[in-house]
């Protein structure tokens, strides 16, 4: 029986995708946003493709704002970038 592999949904594309493919964002209960590359950080998650056009449609539509209600730092879409 083959291993059970988490999906979930990119914010930007919509695409359901294995949750190693992409990147998580989260929101801690304090209002801090950061990057969680262990995937087990309390808080609001929202997920990205490891990819330029998903980033950049996410700025555009500004999809992690309504994700996380609030005002996105743009060191958060460079910490991403790095990630790519």
């Amino acid at each position: 029986m083959p291993k059970f592999i988490p999906q979930r949904m990119c914010i930007a594309c919509r695409e359901m995708k294995d949750r190693a493919e992409l990147v998580r964002i989260v929101k801690s209960a304090d209002g801090e946003i950061s990057i969680d590359n262990t995937f087990k950080k309390n808080g609001r998650g929202a997920y990205i493709c490891r990819c330029e056009p998903c980033l950049e449609k996410s700025k555009k539509t500004r999809a992690l704002n309504r994700a996380f209600k609030c005002e996105i730092p743009q060191e958060i879409y460079e910490e991403i970038e790095k990630q790519i």
